[in-house]
């Protein structure tokens, strides 16, 4: 009910339940009462496990998100590492990525490290695995 209406047309509903949830959305009082009573028998008649679902993807899109960021920032620590053996890993994660691209990377980072210099290196190599993440 509280959901915007950009959101609510994502969700896999019947027609007329998304009708119902849009009135009721306008409606005060007594008239949302018996309208929230008419979506029950609506949703009676339907499957609630793919509207469950959209809903907690909708609900946990940023714990998501971010969870997706730690694992991609726990991978970059790897690869800094372990090196070689951590950049075969990314390459069967994602197989368009540049090995090159990344060992050059990787040194600059080792290089930076051991130099007490700023980790710019470091951060490119999580840009470079957030942007094949977001192509994969």
């Amino acid at each position: 009910m509280g959901l915007k209406p950009s959101v609510l047309e994502k969700f896999p509903l019947p027609d007329d339940l998304a009708e119902a949830i849009k009135d009721a959305q306008r409606f005060k009082n007594e008239a949302k009462r018996r309208q929230l009573q008419y979506i029950g028998k609506l949703m009676r008649q339907i499957e609630p496990e793919p509207i469950q679902a959209a809903l907690d993807k909708v609900r946990n899109k940023h714990a998501q998100a971010s969870a997706e960021l730690h694992k991609l920032e726990a991978l970059r620590d790897r690869l800094v590492e372990e090196g070689d053996s951590a950049i075969e890993e990314v390459l069967e994660k994602f197989p368009s990525a540049d090995r090159q691209r990344l060992r050059q990377l990787v040194r600059q980072a080792n290089k930076e490290k051991k130099q007490s210099k700023p980790p710019k290196a470091y951060r490119e190599i999580f840009q470079t695995l957030k942007e094949l993440n977001d192509d994969a």
